[in-house]
């Protein structure tokens, strides 16, 4: 016998719901790294300050930049970059140039390879790909692009609990920005969850620290709370990695918190879901 509740929600469906229907309908649109890519691609040369490129990867709210020389691709430089091999050891973008920080040799895949193969080039080199037609630099490919290709997965199969980060890190909303950006600095991670009064209620991403401060040279002595992402958008654990991946594009983010029994107990990533699709 169907539920009153079971008939309204067939009837009147989520927007998550309708969202992740949407999302299936379009995998088959996803084949190659063509279909998926970012064109338009935002380069940098290797003497430019850091300072500069967290300003243009801020206003262009991108996460990396190509490095060229002599009209040639050579690195990439990410957000990433800017925490862990700078704010965390104490050092000042304005001090450094992009050289120093950049990743080198440039990890490129073919914008004809099939979406599989670059999932998987991408967990083996850690990273963003730039994307090569006949040797020439076309687009760039991101975890976030990824997630909107795993047909692959069986999603019957595969949750996100068997993928998530289980050791989650937490600050309380009074804890100034500078100490959150060291932490995922020296941890390498992309967020924080920021608590009140020992309740989780907002995340402060990699992000919003480049958009909100680095980019435009904000102070990062201030409390995190106001500055944080709220409310918490989250996932129940035994979600599938399917779900997960629309969840995140409908809401335009790339890490979801994973609540079991009203408590959260991991932090799956759009990397966490390709890494999912690569296996």
């Amino acid at each position: 016998m169907v539920t009153p509740q079971e008939e309204i929600k067939r009837k009147f469906p989520g927007v998550v719901d309708i969202a992740y229907e949407q999302y299936k309908r379009n995998l088959p649109l996803y084949i190659t790294t063509k279909e998926l890519m970012s064109s338009g691609v935002i380069i940098t040369s290797p003497e430019a300050s850091l300072d500069d490129a967290a300003r243009i990867m801020g206003e262009k709210h991108i996460g990396s930049l190509i490095v060229v020389k002599y009209k040639t691709p050579v690195g990439i430089v990410t957000e990433r970059d800017l925490l862990s091999k700078v704010l965390a050891l104490g050092l000042f973008l304005k001090d450094q140039k992009v050289e120093e920080v950049m990743s080198y040799p440039l990890a490129g895949v073919s914008s004809t390879a099939k979406i599989k193969d670059v999932a998987k080039l991408m967990i083996s080199r850690k990273g963003r790909l730039a994307v090569f037609d006949a040797g020439t630099l076309v687009g760039i490919i991101t975890a976030s692009d990824l997630i909107k290709s795993l047909p692959d997965v069986p999603e019957t199969e595969v949750k996100v609990d068997d993928f998530m980060t289980r050791n989650l890190v937490t600050a309380d909303e009074k804890t100034p920005v500078i100490n959150i950006a060291k932490t995922m600095g020296e941890r390498r991670i992309g967020s924080v969850i920021i608590t009140r009064e020992e309740t989780p209620f907002g995340i402060f991403t990699e992000r919003d620290l480049l958009t909100n401060f680095l980019a435009i040279g904000k102070a990062l002595f201030t409390d995190v709370g106001p500055e944080c992402s709220q409310p918490l958008t989250v996932i129940p654990a035994g979600t599938s990695v399917h779900r997960a991946a629309a969840t995140m594009a409908l809401k335009h983010i790339r890490r979801l918190p994973v609540v079991g029994d009203e408590t959260l107990v991991g932090i799956i990533t759009a990397r966490d879901l390709v890494e999912a699709y690569a296996k």
